[in-house]
């Protein structure tokens, strides 16, 4: 099978082509690993302080967490069993609904999200080190912004050196990420802990914030207004692994079998984020009696730290941006850009695209405000993959049976071409999903130039991923029935298994 795929070299390459059954060495504990890894990070742990500063209560944060990573859950174990069963990447799947050459609008989408994303990360680590030298020299470093990019010159001196770490890790491939990933958690976990009990040594107990009613309760500001707060903040803690609910495949393929793919991830996700979560309310808490007020951001608190705890504090959040922001938000991109021109692009050239990108991004404007991060950011780019989730699980599941023939997906004029490289439907189904977002994204990101959209605009637009994802599954359900758009008999048999 593998000639006939090498013999159109823009569908194939070595990185794109199905995992053999040597590759398959991932077993449950390197998916919770991973997982555990791409959990414990910065922005994970700030999410409950947005949901706090929106009027949540501690514990109503923690439960909204844990209620969006178990949802989307669903998609990920969902979406995952392809690339376990067939050996496939994200990128490749989706030539099954979307066409051969249909597929390099779903594989970009993705790609650029993880772009931005990368770059967020990148900025995170960068400003680690741009605070904790700081510190270790006794006082503030850097200067006078830079014009137009908004920052200092040794802010940004911090920002390359980050990036330029990450480096190391396309160059040497997915195998140094597994491996990073797999002997980090364990360091993760045991930092939690020492946290923890850092934080309740230090201030004799837990703080306040953990008996802090909700704003949303009776007698406060906000009373009454809880669900309407709640479905926005929901959606957006979707949308933040929502880049992962598509292309979890490309580390899928890598499984031994789907038991290990299931297992590691249903184990590796929902809980660890809901204790994340907790353990940041938690530390948040203690920092009120300690300094007065709550510090959520865990780069501020361990600038407060002392002595050698600068030092431990700077080398763990170091390496915990550097493993999650290379398995959440390189591996995926990387191949996707492969996807889009095999011949020319590499897995390892799109890692290079990807870091370029993020460079390009700037992506500290995209954290200047709570609103922008959680109403323009998390919520605007799961409008737009929430939609591709619904055409992949519909396509695999309802029309495929979960049934590919795998050496069809690398052929021009086979069946997934559809005739002209595109499936219009998947195409229809997804602008469908994305369209009724548009007016209330736009409302968000740009309130000034376009003030008068209607609440029921605004209202979709807060349960966009899942507004998305049901309207593109039953457009692409229904338009699969029509004769119009009925795929071809897929030749079965093609599990590369």
């Amino acid at each position: 099978m593998k000639q006939d795929i090498k013999a159109n070299p823009h569908l194939w390459n070595e990185d794109l082509a199905p995992t053999s059954a040597a590759q398959r060495t991932w077993l449950w504990y390197h998916f919770a690993a991973l997982w555990v890894g791409m959990v414990m990070c910065i922005p994970a742990y700030t999410l409950s302080a947005s949901l706090v500063e929106g009027g949540m209560s501690a514990w109503q944060a923690v439960w909204t967490v844990f209620l969006a990573n178990a949802i989307v859950l669903v998609p990920m174990l969902a979406i995952g069993h392809a690339g376990t069963k067939y050996g496939i990447p994200y990128a490749v799947l989706a030539r099954a609904s979307f066409g051969t050459d249909g597929a390099k609008l779903p594989a970009l989408l993705r790609a650029i999200v993880a772009c931005g994303w990368y770059g967020i990360q990148t900025w995170f680590g960068g400003s680690m080190i741009y605070t904790l030298l700081g510190v270790l020299m006794g006082a503030p470093i850097g200067g006078e912004k830079i014009g137009w990019l908004g920052i200092n010159g040794a802010q940004l001196l911090c920002f390359l050196a980050f990036w330029a770490i990450q480096m190391y890790y396309i160059v040497h491939g997915m195998d140094s990420i597994r491996k990073l990933e797999t002997y980090t958690a364990p360091l993760k976990i045991l930092i939690c802990f020492v946290l923890l009990w850092w934080v309740y040594d230090k201030a004799g107990g837990f703080g306040p914030l953990l008996d802090k009613p909700s704003q949303f309760a009776p007698g406060q500001p906000k009373e009454g207004q809880f669900w309407s707060a709640f479905w926005p903040s929901l959606t957006a803690m979707v949308g933040f692994w929502a880049t992962l609910a598509l292309n979890i495949p490309d580390f899928t393929r890598f499984a031994k079998s789907q038991k290990d793919q299931i297992v590691g991830q249903s184990i590796g996700l929902p809980v660890p984020m809901g204790l994340l979560a907790a353990l940041a309310v938690i530390v948040t808490s203690a920092t009120v009696v300690l300094y007065g007020k709550a510090l959520w951001d865990p780069v501020d608190l361990a600038a407060r730290m002392t002595g050698v705890a600068v030092l431990v504090a700077l080398i763990v959040l170091l390496v915990d941006t550097v493993s999650v922001n290379l398995a959440a938000n390189l591996v995926g991109p990387a191949y996707d850009f492969s996807a889009l021109a095999p011949k020319r692009i590499s897995y390892r050239t799109g890692g290079y695209i990807t870091a370029g990108i993020a460079l390009a991004m700037m992506p500290w404007k995209l954290l200047e405000t709570t609103q922008g991060y959680i109403f323009t950011w998390l919520i605007g780019y799961s409008a737009l993959l929430g939609p591709i989730a619904g055409v992949l699980i519909v396509d695999y599941y309802l029309v495929r049976r979960t049934e590919l023939n795998v050496a069809e997906l690398y052929r021009a004029d086979g069946i997934y071409s559809y005739g002209t490289g595109w499936n219009m439907a998947a195409v229809i189904a997804f602008i469908l999903g994305v369209l009724p977002n548009i007016p209330g994204f736009l409302n968000a990101a740009f309130p000034a130039a376009f003030p008068d959209v209607g609440d029921t605009f605004k209202t979709i637009y807060t349960y966009a991923w899942f507004v998305g994802i049901a309207i593109a599954a039953v457009a692409y359900a229904v338009m699969m029935q029509l004769a119009a758009f009925r795929p071809p008999t897929p030749i079965l048999n093609g599990d590369t298994k």
